[in-house]
């Protein structure tokens, strides 16, 4: 299995829908930067919060390179460590949400999904039975999710 790396927002992401499993049901294992596990710690006080230094399937990894995230001043910490360290790990796959972040992995040829690709791949795998209440409860939980491409993943799911 290749290594697959994750950014933060997927993982609250999953973490408020309580499917974080997912990724452990698909990849067996997923890495993340510490600038990712220090984000996810700073919600400690948030109702879907879970330690992820006590899940043996999350490997909480330090980027070698530390000079290497002063070439991603736009991106926050996370997902900065999170492409530098797909690219250390010559990671199969980066699991990235924002648009800005999806660009820079996209041009460092990294393999880009994100939390409804994650949903897609978990429907597909028999793991979920409906993509719809999914994307719902997102969007209740102050997910932005535009309408257009709710239809758009509903269609290719066979949800519409």
């Amino acid at each position: 299995m290749p290594n697959i790396v994750s950014n933060t927002t997927p993982i609250i992401s999953l973490l408020k829908l309580g499917r974080l499993e997912l990724l452990q049901k698909i990849y067996s294992q997923i890495y993340i930067p510490a600038a990712v596990y220090k984000e996810i710690e700073a919600g400690k006080t948030k109702g879907y919060y879970q330690d992820l230094s006590q899940l043996k399937w999350i490997k909480i990894t330090e980027i070698q390179d530390k000079q290497a995230v002063k070439f991603f001043l736009d991106l926050d910490a996370g997902e900065a460590e999170a492409i530098v360290l797909a690219t250390e790990l010559n990671a199969g796959l980066i699991i990235l949400d924002e648009k800005l972040g999806r660009f820079h992995a996209k041009h460092a040829d990294l393999k880009v999904t994100g939390t409804i690709g994650i949903l897609v791949k978990a429907k597909a795998k028999g793991f979920i039975k409906e993509l719809k209440p999914l994307l719902d409860q997102l969007t209740d939980k102050d997910v932005w999710i535009s309408d257009k491409l709710k239809i758009e993943i509903l269609k290719r799911v066979d949800e519409e």
